[in-house]
């Protein structure tokens, strides 16, 4: 991928965005961070000027109508955005203040600190249970030692070890929509991200796995920061600390707004916010 650069301008301030008065100064900050993010595929501009932070131990909502750029933007979190020939990139992405594209920087421990769940499930169906959770570790070659106490912990913290502890040599296609997403969670983890990535998990699963998987989300924040796409309003109401409004006047998508989830739902500083959160759009 080559790396476009560009020097910001006052468009890219734009957006109304209150969290850095919410999350504290620069110096003190931790967790993920955009400056001025774009993304391109080939000539198309996906996405225009976007810079927000994700504190450590928080769950943000990334919601705008489809087609808005969200979830090229949160390619762009853990270079995946690269995989793509035509794909480049400018700004700044900050894991803790370090650039994750500085060429110093390998992609592969990239994806390993900030991990990502997709929209569909997608367990190693070849594999049992018990491997799928193993197989980020034996992929990235991480030395551990203690698997069984690795399967147990990640399953417990994706809500699934109760329901799959006397069957762990099934094949993990052998579960439900619902499991086979909380299982994609617990293999996301085993490998001990800072940050996790969930797109759409939820658009394919029926009320109660949304719920299991909800819950999931609430509990794995108390240890890493967890930013998730979604449509449903509702969804994001319940389970985010903060949220984003991504939208597009037919050029790139770009942010018009991030602040508090509370803020955003019941006193939003752009009206064009209130409209969408209240269904009149989207």
């Amino acid at each position: 991928m080559t790396q476009r650069t560009m020097t910001m301008t006052t468009s890219d301030l734009s957006a109304t965005n209150k969290l850095e008065d919410v999350q504290g100064d620069n110096s003190s900050f931790r967790g993920l961070e955009t400056r001025a993010v774009h993304a391109w595929f080939g000539k198309h501009h996906a996405l225009a000027g976007v810079s927000l932070r994700f504190p450590e131990r928080t769950v943000t909502g990334l919601i705008g109508p489809s087609g808005c750029g969200k979830s090229t933007f949160i390619r762009l979190l853990n270079r995946m955005h690269e995989f793509i020939p035509s794909a480049a990139m400018a700004g700044s992405v900050l894991l803790n203040g370090s650039d994750i594209y500085d060429p110093s920087e390998d992609p592969a421990m990239i994806r390993l600190k900030v991990g990502m769940v997709f929209q569909k499930p997608n367990p190693f169906p070849a594999m049992t249970i018990r491997e799928n959770v193993l197989a980020g570790i034996k992929l990235a070659h991480l030395k551990r030692d203690n698997h069984d106490d690795i399967v147990e912990q990640c399953l417990t913290r994706a809500g699934l070890w109760k329901e799959v502890k006397d069957r762990l040599d099934a094949s993990g296609g052998s579960l439900s929509g619902g499991q086979q997403q909380r299982l994609c969670i617990a293999r996301s983890l085993a490998v001990e991200p800072q940050v996790l990535l969930m797109d759409e998990p939820c658009s394919a699963l029926d009320p109660g796995s949304t719920l299991r998987i909800e819950e999931t989300i609430k509990e794995l924040a108390e240890k890493i920061t967890v930013i998730i796409v979604t449509h449903n309003m509702q969804q994001a109401s319940r389970v985010s600390d903060y949220c984003a409004f991504f939208l597009t006047d037919g050029g790139p998508g770009y942010l018009v707004e991030a602040d508090s989830t509370r803020k955003m739902f019941t006193n939003p500083s752009d009206p064009r916010t209130a409209d969408y959160v209240q269904g009149k759009f989207g």
